[in-house]
């Protein structure tokens, strides 16, 4: 378990996240007012309270099962009852409470303190009505009584070796064994941290091997270290030191020097304190020689460069209880400073406390990069599908999609390889990074034909429907597919967890009864995708007698069977996919998800299916014409610029979101989304000019080398003067003048533009 923390956008008030199924702790001074706030309604909640003094609304809880009960029942409470005894707290003496349900959306418990207390709450999973329903997550709002500065640090996240506090405009050095991990926390938001790390057995031989910003970053390819793949910093001889395994923040600087005398005494502030000289006197015991200005990994620092080349400085994204964790890689001399500039933006105009912890190389920590579905959001780190044990074992070559770790390419396969996989026979790949969400109640469909541009009235039950959702202003917030369920009952399958937040609101909004819940982590898709898919699937789906049985399911249509035989795992099957040919997608829950990806591959194995990564998914998508968030369409493109325009049908009657500034842009299109052939073989990139002589006539969205067309084909959004098929045109590389190559608008999409394949 991760406990997470979230912003302070003022110092009195801090946001925390409860994820469904788990667990969040916090503390509470005196004063201080906490209300757990459920947005998407029927979540239960059980609260722990740990010393006297608290008064909750409402008054008279039911009485909740002890916390040893709960930790011992849950697949996480060994993780968190390890983290609670690193605080030196114990399991007893805990008061209990169990909180039901909100039938809205809104405030579930508030709770005021006279005394400090510690809170531990979780969010169990619960049925409505007989109904299942995923356990969804809850938000922490925590009023202080005071106006100081938050100074609340999450759990350890294990058993601590050592921890301390850097004070602000100060440094300290500090030795970590090979193995063991660092975690750098910024403890009360907005403040920068610098960071450097030597060769322990290098120094003890009179050599200095640090931290190399400019060999890290050519060796990585990135601007500044991440987990995953790309994830070490190296020293001058290329070898590294350190690794990232966790960042909640994702945001830091490797360009500019940590702050020195000369940066103050050029702004006219003499003899101000500053981190150089800091790490000078930090040090100096271990034999290090001083700097006039010392690189550093600037942890939190949120610099960025800009098209003229400008490196610009603003506040950092770091929220109270952010932080960067990092494994060491050998014996290590380190040092951090809690910055001192306190003359611009760079720590917020006040500098705070860093503080350190570190852990023992014992500790197994997943690797994550935080997510935040809104900025005031707490973060997420990356976790794991269901299915990871088994693409684990094919591939190390992960990343981070959208919050979850998604196979990029297959060893021994390749992008190639799993492209004609798919094209020719069939390929497996795991796509459960995509979004779901449950719209439940009376006025479900109500509320879903007045968010999405499809008549969702004409969708019956066991049908699918692909559709925009549009802001007022016709601007698209995401593309995705509507499952109907049931007379009530709707799922919503995206790309962007804001859907949700966006559905509620509308809901809300028009006083609708009806519940959108989140169930991305209580359900994980496979797409199994060729022209053999069906007969790999007829092998290993069991269909009850009144449900349409697999050779029966129409393009755009699902049905719910098991694996195997009627007592096998439970699972939705629809025919939908994202690669252009005739495919599947298998829906279970990510407990089951193995013994799903068991089966379909022992059935494909014979008829040479191989797993498909994300790489080799951008291949057949762009040949198919398939968007992509992003890149082929945004919050500032409608439906009809991103080449889905058929999901916006003229007749449909009803009011919905954006239909007024739709029909604006149906009579006046200004851009459109067209495919091109490019001359050549060189490279054409997403955001690549299109220009007609001098005049830049549009942009590319997406581009890839087709192995089937055996040239470089390109999706670009271009002017409807200039979008005819058999326009010649010109992508403008380097600045957009000094280099052109040439192309010719052609029909779109590029391949199978009748949908034949699909619908066979």
């Amino acid at each position: 378990m991760n406990v997470v923390r979230s912003e302070t956008p003022q110092s009195a008030v801090r946001r925390l996240r409860l994820p469904g199924n788990g667990f969040t702790y916090f503390t509470l001074n005196a004063g201080d007012r906490v209300s757990l706030i459920d947005p998407e309604g029927l979540q239960p909640v059980d609260l722990f309270i740990l010393g006297d003094g608290a008064v909750l609304d409402p008054p008279d809880p039911a009485a909740g099962r002890s916390l040893t009960d709960v930790l011992t029942s849950c697949e996480q409470g060994a993780a968190l009852l390890e983290q609670i005894q690193a605080a030196g707290l114990s399991t007893r003496q805990w008061q209990s409470f169990h909180f039901s349900g909100a039938q809205k959306t809104g405030t579930v418990v508030s709770v005021t303190t006279h005394r400090p207390v510690a809170c531990l709450a979780h969010a169990p999973a619960g049925t409505v009505a007989e109904e299942w329903l995923p356990a969804t997550a809850l938000s922490i709002e925590i009023h202080s009584g005071t106006d100081t500065p938050v100074d609340d640090l999450p759990l350890p996240l294990a058993p601590e070796i050592a921890s301390m506090r850097i004070p602000a405009a100060t440094a300290r050095s500090y030795f970590v064994k090979a193995g063991d991990y660092i975690q750098i926390i910024d403890v009360s938001g907005k403040q920068c941290s610098d960071f450097l790390a030597f060769d322990a057995n290098a120094l003890k031989q009179g050599v200095e091997r640090g931290l190399d910003m400019t060999a890290t970053r050519t060796l990585m390819g990135l601007s500044s270290s991440t987990p995953g793949l790309h994830s070490k910093y190296f020293d001058e001889t290329m070898q590294p030191l350190v690794e990232v395994v966790q960042d909640t923040v994702g945001r830091h600087d490797t360009f500019l020097q940590a702050c020195t005398a000369k940066y103050y005494d050029d702004a006219g502030y003499f003899g101000h304190a500053n981190c150089t000289d800091n790490f000078n006197t930090a040090l100096e015991p271990h034999g290090v020689a001083p700097r006039y200005g010392w690189p550093a990994v600037n942890l939190f620092f949120n610099t960025s460069v800009m098209p003229d080349g400008a490196i610009t400085v603003d506040e950092p994204w770091s929220r109270p209880g952010d932080y960067v964790l990092f494994r060491a890689l050998t014996d290590l001399i380190c040092a951090s400073s809690s910055c001192a500039d306190d003359i611009d933006e760079a720590n917020g105009w006040q500098p705070t406390d860093i503080h350190i912890r570190i852990y023992d190389r014992s500790c197994n920590f997943p690797k994550g990069i935080a997510h935040r579905m809104t900025p005031d959001a707490a973060p997420i780190l990356t976790r794991q599908t269901g299915f990871h044990d088994r693409t684990a074992a094919l591939t190390r070559n992960f990343v981070e999609y959208r919050g979850f770790w998604l196979p990029n390419c297959f060893s021994n396969e390749g992008a190639i390889a799993e492209y004609w996989a798919c094209r020719e026979r069939a390929a497996i790949m795991d796509l459960s990074a995509l979004r779901k969400f449950e719209v439940i109640g009376p006025d479900a469909e109500e509320l879903m034909q007045m968010a999405v541009t499809r008549d969702v009235r004409k969708l019956s039950v066991g049908q699918v429907v692909y559709t925009a959702m549009c802001y007022e202003h016709g601007g698209m917030i995401d593309d995705g597919t509507i499952f109907r369920l049931g007379e009530r009952n709707f799922r919503w399958v995206c790309g962007d967890d804001y859907c949700g937040v966006w559905l509620r609101e509308l809901a809300t909004r028009h006083g609708l009864k009806v519940w959108v819940k989140s169930s991305t982590d209580a359900l994980h898709n496979i797409a199994v995708q060729g022209p053999k898919s069906r007969d790999i699937l007829r092998k290993v789906i069991f269909t009850p007698e009144h449900n349409t049985s697999l050779d029966e399911l129409k393009w755009f249509h699902f049905t719910t069977g098991r694996i195997g035989d009627a007592r096998g795992v439970p699972v939705t099957v629809s025919r939908t996919g994202y690669t252009g040919e005739l495919g599947y997608e298998v829906w279970c829950h990510p407990a089951q998800a193995t013994d799903v990806w068991d089966a379909i591959w022992g059935a494909g194995e014979a008829h040479g299916m191989r797993p498909l990564g994300l790489e080799a998914l951008d291949l057949l998508r762009v040949e198919a014409g398939l968007v992509f968030a992003g890149y082929d369409f945004c919050d500032q493109t409608d439906p009809f610029e991103a080449g889905i325009g058929f999901t916006t049908p003229a007749r449909k009657t009803d009011d919905y979101i954006g239909r007024e500034a739709l029909a604006n842009r149906r009579a006046h299109p200004l851009r459109r989304l067209v495919g091109l052939d490019i001359e050549g073989h060189e490279a054409v990139h997403h955001g690549d000019g299109v220009y007609i002589g001098r005049a830049q006539v549009g942009v590319v969205t997406s581009s890839v080398r087709s192995p089937l067309l055996g040239r470089t084909i390109a999706l670009a959004r271009l002017d409807v003067t200039q979008a005819e098929i058999g326009t010649a045109v010109q992508i403008g590389k380097l600045d957009g003048q000094q280099k052109r190559i040439n192309a010719t608008v052609v029909r779109f999409p590029h391949f199978d533009p009748d949908k034949t394949r699909v619908r066979a």
